[in-house]
């Protein structure tokens, strides 16, 4: 049987078959990682090349797949020096005792077989080792360029399959890219793969640009601007690069986020001396006030169903977290630390609220219950700002400046992520400095 999964592979003109084998399909299945507890144990996975004729795709696929569920923490690719069966393929079950001997409790493999019409035909399969059975099977059909994506969706899958929730492999990163001397800083905003690849800049550097932010197609991205001197907010559509301004308001306006239909714009606008929090409709192009007082409200967004609405403000006379409803009623103070909080994100998951907090001893990301409870810290740095949530709600991405030196050098900026639990913290190697992050959906 062969069928397009969905309409993210559909837009790759991917097409996708399972692939079953039922002498390998036991009854039970025991391999399985919970990710709601604390500081989960790597899972032992191997993941032998993939066979074929690919070229140098074999490879590629299989050790990028390796790489991203390395990197979530919750797997321990084996090294393949390690492996007693040297030739293990898709098309026949594993010799089993051969990974059980070196402790693997989970294989992977996989072929790439070019086509008669110049594509590719990549499959794999998901063995759980010691209770002997196939978990999960595909093959998918796609131009050789998608390589890269197919062995994303591919970690995605295995992801799934062994954690029970979302993979968020398949996804990019718009950020500043950041250059120059401290005092002529050069930044540009730029794209990646959630693995560094692919990196490329949006535009030229000849504009200051600041927190860029995701549609929920990941195909327009709305940003701060400087290009005509006074902060508006633009968007900017990654397929043909067009940029326009969202309206041309009288104040400042900064901290654009999208609401969750992707038909309206959140925003802050200064004016007389006060920041209250705007609602763009981006059909109408008419903008609606949500928060009116003498005080600065600023940095809000949705939450993922789009009643309520985190920001944070200092109407109580210290920077803290609010929530209010999508029309502004019902607004009541959430964050009671110590300390001063800043730029709250909601999780996709909408169970949690990621947010910035320092006080006398540093910068820290964190994050709480929408209702304020459960506050936890995740990571800590001389200065670390700017979370934002990969699309599965398990995984938080920020950037970190360190400390310049007496005669102001040093001072790089760069980014990472960390998970839930505080104990998976990774730098995503940028070419240069980088800050404000955003992390897209999965990609259509």
């Amino acid at each position: 049987m062969t069928m397009i999964i969905n309409r993210r592979q559909a837009a790759l003109g991917i097409t996708v078959t399972p692939l079953v084998m039922s002498a390998a399909m036991p009854a039970r299945a025991e391999v399985h990682i919970d990710i709601t507890h604390s500081n989960p144990q790597p899972m032992p996975i191997a993941i032998p090349v993939f066979g074929g004729s690919g070229g140098t795709a074999p490879q590629d696929i299989s050790g990028v797949v390796a790489a991203d569920l390395e990197r979530s923490g919750l797997f321990k690719p084996i090294d393949p020096k390690a492996f007693v069966d040297q030739d293990a393929n898709s098309h026949t079950p594993p010799r089993y005792n051969d990974w059980r001997v070196i402790n693997a409790q989970a294989l992977v493999t996989g072929s790439v077989t070019p086509q008669p019409d110049g594509r590719l035909s990549v499959e794999f399969r998901l063995w759980d080792v010691y209770a002997e059975a196939q978990l999960t099977g595909l093959r998918y059909t796609t131009t050789p360029q998608n390589w890269r994506r197919i062995a994303h969706i591919i970690a995605d899958a295995i992801y799934k399959r062994i954690t029970g929730e979302e993979g968020y492999f398949d996804t990019r990163i718009v950020y500043i890219s950041e250059s120059g001397a401290q005092d002529r800083r050069q930044k540009r905003l730029s794209i990646m793969d959630q693995d560094g690849a692919n990196q490329r800049y949006l535009t030229d550097g000849r504009a200051l640009v600041l927190t860029p932010r995701f549609s929920p197609t990941s195909q327009e991205i709305t940003y701060l601007s400087y290009a005509r001197g006074a902060p508006r907010v633009f968007l900017f559509n990654i397929d043909t690069g067009q940029q326009e301004v969202l309206g041309d308001f009288p104040g400042m306006t900064f901290a654009p986020r999208f609401a969750p239909d992707g038909n309206r714009v959140i925003m802050s606008l200064a004016l007389n001396g006060a920041t209250q929090i705007y609602a763009l409709d981006l059909r109408t192009r008419r903008a609606s006030q949500i928060t009116s007082t003498d005080a600065i409200d600023t940095s809000p967004c949705y939450s993922p169903d789009a009643t309520q609405i985190c920001f944070n403000s200092d109407r109580g006379g210290t920077q803290q977290l609010y929530v209010m409803g999508a029309d502004g009623g019902n607004i009541h103070r959430i964050s009671f630390g110590t300390g001063r909080y800043a730029t709250p994100v909601w999780s996709p998951r909408g169970d949690l609220i990621a947010f910035t907090k320092f006080d006398a001893n540093g910068f820290y990301i964190g994050v709480m219950r929408p209702d304020g409870s459960g506050e936890r810290l995740l990571a800590n740095s001389f200065l670390i700002e700017g979370p934002t949530w990969a699309p599965n709600g398990r995984v938080i991405a920020y950037y970190k400046q360190d400390r310049s030196d007496s005669r102001g050098g040093g001072g790089r900026t760069r980014l990472y992520s960390v998970d839930l639990t505080g104990s998976n913290e990774r730098e995503l190697v940028t070419p240069q400095d980088a800050s404000d992050p955003a992390w897209s959906p999965l990609i259509p």
